[in-house]
């Protein structure tokens, strides 16, 4: 039988569907939230994951051997983790989206202000020395790039000569970069000098070497302690190469050592040119005497035979003598002046049967009323004006003239046939004194035969000049051109104490052409030149005790150059003139001559500073008046007025003083240790304690 169930019109004659099917879409809209939700928790998470893989990346892509990289700049750390180099990135800021890494190189193609190049590699040489090679060009023709090098609690040495030179260096104010180029620092003493190098050393155990590609300037922030690298063509006597865009590149290595002795000697072995034969022996051992301080331009035939006579009258040896300047009519002129130099023949015959042999002053200048101006203008054998129809006219502290083009091969053999004809015509003529060859003595504008992207370039060019006649040449600027095998000279000093060309600069200046890579060093004239309104006390001729003090410290130095002669003052100053001239011959020129016998292997220097054997030692880094000829012969003169004694540091080690003391428990102070008028402070390093 059926049941009849009862209904009614609303239709629930269904028996509940209806309410089933609302249950149901409530169900599914709740399964379908919490699958969206879902999905987004599992998006998140993918994106999460990616974003940090890609930090993972990123992270990685900023760090490359020990350096750290950032949008900013980069940091180096040393093995132990402490931070010894700093850069920041001064004319913009990295794009770190746009940078990959591909092995040792992390490479960068945009910044903020738009599209660069830039790389940093990771080169190990060797297992103590880590090095990054760094190179940021821009790719638009106006835009410079600077980088901003932090002394980072550091001490630096290198860089050029300067007229206040101090070691470590020591910088005040604030300087917009410029051109560092060769200049003459006498004449404008805020300029770089005659002798510089793009290379910098810090106690840190770090080096920088700025690349010979870069148009590079330099400038300082003493208030943020740091030194501005920049390149740049605008407003600059830098040039791209011919038919190429002027884009700014600076490009440099930086490389970090165990200690800064061990990685200054990897720097010069690695980056430096070296000489390749050591100049004559009897340089080295015998003083030079010049006419100049003494005669100035007055120099004559009677007075020079004068000179030599009483060099011998008074018992001293001679390398050679120095015929200074205005021997010739004119500047520009090879001939001897016939008034001044009658029987310049006989001179020199005479000279030579006595002994002497004689260099004589030479420089790049034709004064425009030589007869020589005319000769180079015809054969074309002058730097011109940027047409390059007409000489560029010059003006240095002799005149006006046009200067020699060195880039022309013309105008070097022009120039060097010259100077073989004075040498062949004048029997005792052997060797030149090459006076200038700044950067600084170009015209502004000008045009070489050869096209100089860097100006200095002229400088490696003049002394180029010199190599036929090096074992007694002498040279005043350098720049890459430490395989002249010559004297570099210093640039001329004042009759003063002080650090500004004076006394005192002598020994942070020899200590900073050396870390360049020039070892056979001349120091200027005994006493200075004693140029009017530049000479302490204003006398005609050095202050005495200044002269004896001068004397001195040359006798220390690889070689001894007279002018002012010891017989202008009494009997007591010829004795110690004499009693330093025979110590410098017995004890100190057999050490440079072996040391200098190294240099063409090593480039290593001859004259060092006290840090070189004492690495660790925190107070020989700051120590200017003491120095090393090579490892076991420390001098300390005494450079003060009115002074017979001064404070000595010894390093560590053993030493013997001068005197026969012994001193072993260094390192150590010795605080007002007497030295006579007569003296100088010098000591032996002992490596056996028990002799």
């Amino acid at each position: 039988m059926y049941q009849v169930v009862p209904g009614g019109a609303d239709g629930t004659t269904l028996g509940g569907a209806a309410p089933m099917k609302k249950k149901m879409d409530r169900e599914g809209r709740q399964l379908m939230m919490a699958s969206m939700l879902g999905m987004v928790l599992v998006i998140a998470a993918v994106v999460a994951w990616c974003y940090y893989t890609s930090s993972l990346r990123k992270a990685d892509i900023l760090k490359t051997g020990l350096l750290d990289l950032n949008k900013d700049g980069f940091v180096i750390h040393n093995q132990a983790g402490d931070i010894v180099f700093q850069m920041a990135f001064r004319s913009g800021t990295l794009d770190l989206d746009s940078c990959s890494k591909e092995a040792e190189i992390v490479s960068c193609d945009r910044s903020e202000a738009g599209k660069l190049n830039f790389f940093i590699q990771t080169v190990r040489p060797k297992d103590t020395v880590m090095c990054y090679r760094v190179r940021w060009e821009e790719l638009e023709s106006e835009r410079p790039v600077e980088h901003a090098m932090a002394y980072n609690g550091s001490h630096w040495y290198g860089g050029a000569e300067t007229s206040a030179q101090h070691w470590p260096i020591s910088i005040s104010g604030r300087q917009a970069p410029k051109p560092f180029i060769t200049s003459d620092i006498y004449a404008n003493r805020d300029d770089f000098g005659g002798i510089l190098e793009r290379y910098w050393l810090s106690s840190n155990a770090t080096a920088i070497k700025i690349n010979d590609s870069v148009p590079f300037h330099l400038g300082w922030d003493d208030g943020e302690k740091t030194m501005r690298f920049q390149a740049r063509y605008q407003d600059s006597p830098y040039k791209p190469d011919p038919g190429q865009p002027p884009y700014a590149e600076l490009s440099y290595r930086v490389c970090v050592g165990h200690d800064v002795t061990s990685i200054h000697k990897y720097m010069v072995r690695r980056y430096f040119n070296k000489p390749n034969k050591v100049p004559s022996e009897v340089v080295f051992r015998h003083p030079i005497w010049s006419t100049w301080a003494m005669y100035k331009t007055e120099i004559d035939e009677e007075k020079l035979l004068t000179y030599a006579a009483n060099i011998r009258k008074y018992g001293f040896n001679c390398s050679h003598l120095e015929l200074d300047d205005r021997y010739t009519t004119g500047y520009g002129e090879f001939d001897f002046d016939p008034v001044k130099f009658p029987n310049a023949s006989s001179m020199f015959q005479k000279l030579k049967a006595d002994g002497f042999l004689v260099s004589l002053w030479t420089h790049p200048f034709v004064n425009y009323d030589s007869a020589n101006f005319g000769v180079g203008m015809e054969k074309g054998l002058f730097v011109r004006e940027p047409a390059g129809q007409l000489p560029a006219l010059v003006s240095w502290w002799n005149g006006v003239g046009a200067v020699l083009d060195f880039t022309n091969p013309d105008a070097r053999d022009w120039y060097s046939s010259h100077l073989r004809a004075l040498k062949s015509k004048y029997g005792g003529v052997v060797s030149f004194k090459f006076d200038a060859g700044e950067t600084s003595y170009l015209p502004q504008q000008f045009s070489t035969l050869l096209p100089l992207r860097d100006p200095s370039t002229y400088t490696r060019r003049y002394t180029e000049m010199a190599i036929p006649f090096y074992e007694r040449a002498e040279l005043r600027v350098g720049y890459q051109s430490q395989n002249i095998s010559c004297f570099f000279r210093i640039i001329d000093r004042d009759s003063v104490w002080g650090y500004e060309l004076g006394l005192k600069s002598i020994i942070p200046t020899v200590l900073t052409i050396s870390i360049l890579g020039y070892q056979f060093i001349l120091p200027d004239m005994i006493g200075g030149n004693v140029y009017p309104n530049r000479t302490h006390g204003g006398q005609q001729l050095p202050d005495r005790e200044l002269y004896i003090r001068w004397l001195e410290l040359s006798a220390f130095m690889p070689a001894m150059r007279f002018s002012i002669p010891p017989w202008e003052y009494d009997a007591e100053v010829i004795h110690i003139a004499q009693s330093f001239a025979a110590l410098h011959e017995t004890l100190v020129a057999p050490r440079v001559l072996e040391l200098a016998s190294e240099v063409l292997n090593t480039g290593d220097p001859i004259i060092r500073p006290l840090w070189w054997i004492a690495t660790d030692d925190e107070a020989a880094y700051k120590i200017d008046s003491q120095f090393l000829i090579g490892d076991d012969l420390m001098v300390a003169p005494v450079l003060e007025p009115g002074k017979q004694e001064r404070d000595i540091y010894l390093p560590a080690g053993r030493w013997r003083s001068y005197k026969g003391e012994y001193f072993d428990k260094g390192p150590m102070h010795l605080t007002d240790y007497h030295v006579d008028l007569d003296e100088i402070a010098y000591f032996v390093w002992i490596q056996e304690s028990g002799k």
